[in-house]
């Protein structure tokens, strides 16, 4: 087992402490998760895998039930600590560090994953470039690099207000800002449950398809496909959002 310091490293955004222990009951919808797990055992091939920004596990533990030998990286010791609460996350080997320079040695990995929009926590360009860098550096010859996004022009019609997650005793509102200028959007989650009011703020950097192909050609990377998502429906005009797989030759 993976051990890692008791210290945020800062590359997470602050959700990731505060609200680590309720992530997974207000945002982990069980259909969303059940089709990434899906699409990633499909794609893992012989194994090792590296989830980037593991966070409490929500997607590496069921893949380990399925028999894959999963790693990660988080920027997050709250994280981390929800994830080695689970059953079976004791066993996760977890590197605490920044994603975006994936701070492991000495393995190989078939597939490289970050789902629901992780990579896009990466602040800016450069790191995200990077991130692609460093994948390409620890993937397998034919291994796959796979993350999700939304489609920034359908992000735009979008922005506004919506109900995340309602029940019996708790409301989550999502209020989603963009600014084009610095290609950046900000989510602000307001969270109403047991007579408390709490507000939460994810900042991504956003980046189109085109621009990730290009990091991804700079990291000697090649696009395989492109979905609709995790589900596999197809990549069109009308889509809002897509699963791109990237190849090492």
């Amino acid at each position: 087992m993976a051990t890692e310091t008791e210290t945020e490293t800062g590359t997470r955004p602050g959700y990731a402490v505060e609200f680590a222990d309720d992530y997974d009951r207000f945002f982990g919808k069980p259909r969303i998760s059940g089709a990434t797990v899906d699409a990633l055992a499909d794609l893992a091939g012989e194994g090792p895998v590296l989830e980037l920004g593991i966070g409490t596990g929500r997607i590496a533990l069921p893949l380990r039930a399925r028999g894959i030998d999963v790693h990660g990286i988080d920027g997050s010791a709250a994280m981390i600590r929800r994830l080695r609460a689970k059953p079976g996350g004791g066993e996760v080997p977890v590197t605490l560090g920044d994603f975006s320079d994936v701070p492991v040695s000495g393995t190989t990995f078939s597939l490289v994953y970050l789902a629901a929009g992780t990579f896009f926590e990466l602040p800016d360009q450069e790191s995200q470039t990077r991130c692609f860098t460093e994948v390409a550096r620890r993937l397998a010859p034919g291994g796959l690099f796979v993350l999700d996004a939304h489609v920034p022009e359908a992000l735009a019609r979008a922005a506004g207000s919506e109900v995340v997650s309602d029940g019996e005793n708790h409301l989550v509102v999502c209020h989603r800002r963009i600014d084009p200028s610095v290609q950046r959007y900000r989510s602000h989650y307001v969270i109403h449950e047991n007579g408390r009011t709490r507000h939460m703020r994810v900042e991504f950097r956003y980046a189109g398809c085109g621009e990730l192909d290009l990091m991804a050609q700079q990291a000697g990377l090649r696009l395989r496909e492109r979905r609709g998502g995790w589900a596999g429906e197809p990549f069109t005009r009308d889509s809002a959002y897509h699963v791109s797989v990237y190849a090492c030759p």
